[in-house]
This record gives structure tokens, sequence and C-alpha cells, in this order.
């Protein structure tokens, strides 16, 4: 892993966290126990503050960063998937962001929430919890109870977290 100081403020990895070695953290970054940090993610911390709460999973190739002196802060159990854009004011509790997601200046996204792949959250959105939503822009779609969405909600955090121990156990540079 690359842990980048800048200004004098260095990222912060809790020991049961998991941060693959190609990932950059930098500056005034926190990752929490149990989450993990995939391969190619890039978290600059250098003008806002980023908080990885405790068993997210930030997948491969996405990147982190949000507005000058703002906070993007990503809940506990949630998952910014493979290629996201993430620049925004908060991902919520079990949130998951899908595949190729773009999440803009201000905007949050409720607990529990699924934005569908390849959605665009603009600035200032604010998606409620609980429910799909998809689009460009991104809009809420309909309740997340009771639809196929709702299992990826209730699993993938966990799903994640034996993943990267997995990866932590066995992945070697070859």
């Amino acid at each position: 892993m690359h842990l980048i100081e800048f200004e004098g403020t260095a990222p912060t990895v809790h020991p049961d966290a998991w941060v693959a070695p190609t990932a950059t953290l930098i500056g005034d970054v926190t990752v929490e126990a149990g989450a993990s940090i995939w391969y190619g993610a890039v978290l600059r911390g250098d003008v806002c503050m980023i908080v990885v709460r405790e068993g997210t999973n930030v997948q491969d190739n996405s990147v982190l960063h949000a507005a000058p002196g703002e906070t993007l802060t990503v809940g506990p159990d949630a998952t910014i998937g493979h290629g996201c854009v993430v620049h925004c004011r908060e991902v919520g509790e079990s949130a998951l962001v899908g595949n190729g997601s773009t999440l803009l200046d201000h905007a949050v996204v409720g607990p529990r929430t699924l934005v569908a792949a390849g959605s665009v959250v603009t600035p200032g959105t604010e998606l409620p919890g609980g429910m799909v939503a998809a689009g460009t822009p991104c809009k809420p779609v309909k309740p997340i109870e009771g639809t196929s969405s709702e299992l990826w909600i209730e699993t993938n955090a966990t799903y994640y977290r034996e993943l990267a121990g997995r990866h932590a156990g066995t992945a070697r540079e070859v």
C-alpha cells in the first residue's frame, strides 16, 4: 500500500483493515477496522478529510476525494464498486454504489440505498435511505425492500470482508 503524508498529515489505517499493495492513500484519510481498500483505489485527502468506516469496501480503481474543507464519510458496511468516482459528502451505512458510478460535490447517499451501476449523482443531490436509485441524473426508482437488489445490500459487505482476509493471507507479488 502507498501511504503518503501531505502537509504533515498522514493516513491512518486500523491494523484490522486491509489495504491492497497498489492502493494509494494520501493525507487526511482514516480507514477503520474491517474495512478494505482494493487494488488501484486512490483516496486523496489533501484538501478534504476522508473517513472509511468499519467493514466498508472500496473496490478496485475507485477514486475518493471531496471539495475543499469537506469531509467525505463512507458509512459502516458500505460498498463502493469498481471504478467509481466518489466526490461527495456521504455514502450511508450499508449503501452500495454500483460499478462505474459518479457521485459529485455535496451529494449524500442514504443508508441501505443502492446506486445502480453507471449512475451519476449530481451535485447536492440527497438520495433517501432504503431505495434503489439509478440514472443520469440519478433518482430514486423504488424501495429496495423485497427487490433483487436487497440481496446485494445484505451480503456484499460480509463477502468483501471475507475476501479481503483471503487476499491478506495469500496474495503475493510474483
